[in-house]
């Protein structure tokens, strides 16, 4: 529809009261807007508030925020977490039909005429009191062993990766949704009114790629676009346009904003678009974000034990060990959603050797960011989790030998583990069967994570709605229960 038009059709009564010339006109105004428009202008702007919808959280929450450290490319839970000894014994035999039971397979996988089983060459040790099974490619993580709860029985309906990847963001697979950190954004609101609600960083390994990541990924949909996440980068400046031009000064630029503030009201008074809006407070933001922002991101006040902790790459700025650091800090600052994406899981081939350098990158850091922030007394409100979009097959892609394979993707069972914000610490929830290959026992779908990690910060799932074209959409869609065995 003509945006005038529609603004016309919905606006008509306001336009009658905004355009009279009587001062009550404009006290009518500002009453009717207030309920809608300019309310979410309103509640992040205004005094003592978090910007965040009437009436949440609906409960009291155990987490405040989220550090969702997002594994991209599909890590091999055959490899790290889901230990099947009994594998052994059958290397190299085909998988049976019973077991695959006409999984669909890939592109890469679809033409091989064998499916030959291939364990793990990685030791497995249980770890901890709680004897937790975690393979040796994850010997810092073992340490935290029994602050973390194992999800075992993760499943998705993708079998591709962006459709995977966006599943997990969004719960849906087709883009165009809010991304979870918006959804939270939106009715949550912010810690910090200085800095962003939704913070996202991306990293790779040294000379390796990866599966491609959209800005949708942490977009805000149909959702007002200053719930979409900020991207932090690695290089340059740590956000896009921060930064002011050459020759503008403090002081201008804040004379500058306030005239486009006036400017975009006059239009906001015209057409009621609530981006409008968004495009005021989001100015706001960023000019706050450039004082707030450098000192975030000076890491000279950490002290030399903790780059320790945190690795060798704590000091270089882009790197999973760098974010893992600036993650925490950004936890400390009230920043609500923290998403780490790091890429490079998809191991078609030469598993082995990939996955080492895999580990190489993610698991001290991991390890370092459990344990400081229980160190600071902040792990019990911060909901930390690590997973992938989906596992890998028990099968090799490709050539199987002594000590090399590859695995496919598998979306049927995977693990992930989560920490702290009302996770029960030290569990493994759901089994597989002896080939890693089905669920037997408690099985997990993506929206029941979603609705878990909703539940734990105050928010029941099918109550955090927004309307669009004519139906109120939801994070967890039709679906999706809280898995409350893992809670606290």
């Amino acid at each position: 529809m003509n945006p005038l038009v529609e603004r016309h059709l919905q606006m008509t009564r306001r336009h009658f009261f905004g355009l009279s010339s009587t001062g009550i006109g404009t006290a009518v105004l500002s009453s009717l807007l207030n309920d809608d428009l300019s309310a979410a202008s309103a509640r992040i702007d205004g005094p003592g508030s978090s910007g965040g919808l009437p009436g949440l959280p609906h409960f009291a929450p155990k987490a405040k925020r989220v550090i969702y450290l997002f594994q991209s490319g599909g890590p091999s839970q055959m490899d790290l977490f889901d230990y099947k000894p009994k594998l052994d014994d059958m290397r190299a035999t085909e998988l049976p039909d019973s077991i695959r039971k006409g999984q669909r397979l890939t592109g890469m996988t679809a033409t091989q005429t064998s499916f030959p089983v291939a364990p793990s060459i990685f030791e497995f040790k249980q770890r901890g009191e709680s004897g937790a099974w975690i393979s040796d490619l994850m010997p810092h993580v073992t340490k935290v062993a029994d602050n973390l709860s194992f999800v075992k029985s993760m499943h998705t309906t993708a079998i591709n990766h962006d459709p995977a990847v966006t599943f997990f963001q969004t719960g849906f697979q087709l883009a165009g949704r809010p991304s979870i950190g918006a959804w939270l954004s939106y009715g949550l609101g912010t810690l910090n009114k200085d800095l962003p609600s939704f913070v996202v960083m991306v990293s790779q390994g040294e000379g390796r790629s990866g599966q491609p990541l959209y800005d949708r990924l942490w977009g805000s949909g149909f959702l007002p676009t200053r719930y979409q996440g900020v991207k932090f980068r690695g290089v340059g400046d740590p956000v896009l346009y921060l930064s002011n031009p050459p020759g503008i000064d403090p002081g201008v630029r804040r004379r500058f904003l306030n005239d486009l503030a006036k400017m975009n009201e006059l239009k906001h008074d015209e057409f009621g678009d609530p981006e409008i809006s968004t495009r005021i407070a989001q100015y706001e933001m960023a000019y706050r974000m450039q004082s707030s922002v450098p000192e975030l991101t000076d890491l000279s006040g950490e002290s030399e034990k903790t780059f320790e902790a945190y690795g060798p790459d704590s000091r270089k700025r882009g790197t999973y060990a760098a974010n893992c650091l600036l993650a925490r800090r950004l936890a400390e600052r009230g920043v609500r959603f923290v998403q780490l994406f790091h890429r490079g899981w998809d191991q078609h081939t030469e598993l082995p050797k990939g996955i080492r350098l895999q580990a190489k990158d993610t698991d001290q850091p991991t390890a370092a960011l459990i344990r400081d922030l229980k160190d600071r007394g902040m792990l019990e409100d911060t909901l930390v989790i690590w997973g992938g979009e989906f596992g890998r097959t028990v099968y090799s892609q490709g050539r199987l030998t002594e000590d090399d394979y590859g695995r496919d993707h598998h979306p049927r069972c995977f693990t992930i583990f989560m920490a702290g914000g009302g996770i029960q610490p030290g569990i493994s929830y759901g089994e597989t069967d002896d080939y890693g290959y089905n669920i037997t026992k408690d099985p997990v779908d993506v929206h029941d994570l979603h609705a878990t990690i909703l539940h734990l910060l105050g928010v029941e799932h099918t109550k955090l709605t927004f309307k669009y074209q004519g139906r109120h959409f939801r994070l967890t869609d039709v679906h999706g229960n809280v898995v409350k065995p893992l809670l606290t």
